[in-house]
């Protein structure tokens, strides 16, 4: 069973480059009923998935979020299989989705600057076109409470190595640590989000 929550016709529609499409079971491993997104859902249960089990993404990526109206913890999701919520997460607090958005990623440039205090002050850390999995390495270790993004879209973490909570950053101005999601001001690594199907090259390949 295949269900489209936002538009049934886009499924006689051919493709573009900017489709988006996600299936989400209901059970790991691909099990159970499926339901496909083509474009956001606030609410998953009032769409009728009544979990998310495992999660396949044949065009990305995506947000999900842990909370209905995309709040909450987030998880990044791009092109790839998803047997289980340990293989979206590893923050351990939940293994919960209850809403999902696409994530546009129109810039082949790469530009961010994380700041210590609010409102872009105390030191910073200036990375473009590249992925930083510590901070520390390369010399920032303090927090992060405010973050501007002039190009290219972003995720950051909590801990070095891309692990922890996950924070998507796109084009614009975060002037606290408030207006990206975070309840403390900590991020310790970062990295580009690319579209696999357009950036083979850049794809994320996380290692257990």
């Amino acid at each position: 069973m295949a269900t489209d929550h936002q538009n049934p016709a886009s499924k006689q529609q051919q493709p573009g480059t900017n489709a988006f499409k996600l299936v989400i079971y209901e059970q790991e491993n691909f099990q159970g009923r499926c339901h496909e997104l083509t474009g956001p859902c606030n609410n998953l249960q009032e769409a009728g998935v009544e979990k998310v089990g495992s999660i396949l993404v044949l065009c990305g990526p995506w947000v999900g979020y842990e909370q209905e109206s995309c709040k909450g913890e987030q998880y990044v999701f791009e092109k790839g299989e998803y047997p289980r919520w340990d293989s979206w997460t590893n923050s351990r607090r939940s293994d919960t989705i209850t809403a999902f958005r696409p994530i546009q990623v129109d810039s082949q440039e790469h530009k961010i600057v994380l700041y210590e205090k609010p409102s872009f002050a105390g030191k910073k850390i200036e990375i473009i076109d590249d992925d930083v999995p510590s901070f520390h390495a390369h010399g920032y270790q303090e927090k992060v409470s405010s973050v501007r993004v002039q190009s290219g879209t972003w995720v950051g973490y909590q801990y070095p190595g891309y692990r922890g909570y996950q924070y998507v950053f796109e084009k614009g101005e975060y002037k606290d640590s408030t207006e990206f999601g975070a309840q403390i001001p900590q991020i310790q690594s970062v990295r580009r989000i690319r579209d696999m199907q357009w950036h083979q090259r850049g794809a994320f390949h996380p290692v257990n």
